[in-house]
């Protein structure tokens, strides 16, 4: 393990305690997540836990995934790496995060792909909608070596280092209206993150997107100012938004992925031992983190058919259309990611 000295810290990571300062302010921190320079005595010690943060409540499968990542790592490394996760955007939301962890200031991130497209373009990928008719097929997709490291190097390329890929389940559609074909999604008032490419595929199925602040979903939903809204069962469920809504629409249209990613440069840094420690205990949150989704998900959709909210499962032809309908999305993305990337997330020679 590094010891933390202060003898020959470099100005950049000076630079990095100095902005630090005001984040641990805030946050109450009592711990420091900076590696400090190097020393070759044989005992030893981190003195301070690494910060890993979210801008996720705790209670969700994000907040699992980095809790059992940091679990893991102290477990393998006999208790010598020790990692502090703070939720809840305890040390900032989303894009900030992303830009505090490029710099290096917190050096692990765990949160959901869609803010990380802004940053790197070609993870537009994930925005496909309707690709997989299960899980199953995504997660392999996702581990698949080929397509994992393609994305790995977008990460790279952003300043990051991707150690794993874990899920929420699909996103799904909850409304006041029935859909039990394609033309039920015509007029539908829904609202939705601020993304161009969801916003297109909702008009593509007819539908009316609005995007709109999360916090206001519950009385836009109340007060009728929209139809419909569409995000993965746990949300549905913690924010109670299936007590206004008389039907849940299986449309699977897009999956909830949650990335963990690490400073490249604070990674690289790191000696072998080290990096194959996080690398290990990555792949053990991962399978533990999507073990964890799949028994919530199903939680989570016994509580809705027991308040009364119907679920619905659209028909393979209806999904066909949908795909269908969907082109126009298709070829919008792949124009702004790399073919490789697209076509190995389509299985396409």
């Amino acid at each position: 393990m590094k010891k933390f000295t202060t003898c020959n810290t470099s100005d950049k990571k000076k630079r990095h305690i100095l902005r630090m300062l005001p984040v641990l302010t805030v946050a109450g921190a009592l711990s420091i997540a900076l590696t400090g320079c190097g020393t070759s005595s044989e005992d030893e010690v981190q003195r301070y836990s690494w910060p890993l943060a979210t801008a996720s409540p705790e209670d969700t499968v994000t907040q699992i995934f980095a809790e059992k990542f940091a679990e893991e790592v102290a477990d393998l490394s006999d208790g010598k790496m020790k990692i502090q996760v703070y939720a809840n955007s305890t040390l900032g939301g989303d894009r900030d995060l992303l830009e505090t962890c490029s710099d290096g200031d917190i050096p692990f991130v765990v949160q959901n792909t869609a803010p990380q497209v802004s940053f790197m373009s070609d993870l537009a990928v994930f925005d496909l909608p309707c690709v997989f008719d299960s899980l199953d097929d995504c997660r392999k997709k996702i581990d698949d070596p080929e397509f994992y490291s393609l994305i790995s190097d977008v990460y790279t390329n952003g300043g990051y280092h991707l150690l794993g890929m874990a899920d929420q389940g699909f996103r799904v559609m909850s409304t006041n209206k029935p859909v039990n074909n394609f033309a039920d999604f015509k007029g539908q008032k829904i609202r939705t993150m601020e993304n161009s490419y969801h916003l297109a595929f909702w008009k593509a199925l007819g539908a009316n997107p609005t995007p709109m602040s999360f916090s206001e979903v519950y009385i836009g939903l109340q007060q009728h100012t929209i139809d419909a809204q569409e995000n993965p069962y746990e949300v549905i469920v913690s924010n109670n938004l299936y007590e206004q809504q008389d039907y849940v629409v299986e449309t699977n249209h897009l999956p909830h992925l949650i990335s963990l990613i690490v400073n490249d440069d604070f990674f690289k840094d790191l000696p072998e031992d080290e990096q194959e420690i996080m690398t290990e205990a990555a792949q053990l949150a991962t399978e533990y983190a999507r073990e964890q989704s799949d028994a919530r998900i199903a939680d989570k959709v016994a509580t809705i058919e027991e308040s009364g909210t119907q679920i619905i499962t659209l028909s393979d032809e209806t999904r066909k259309e949908i795909r269908e309908a969907s082109q126009g999305v298709y070829e919008a993305i792949r124009k702004v990611i790399q073919p490789e990337i697209y076509k190995a997330y389509m299985d396409e020679e």
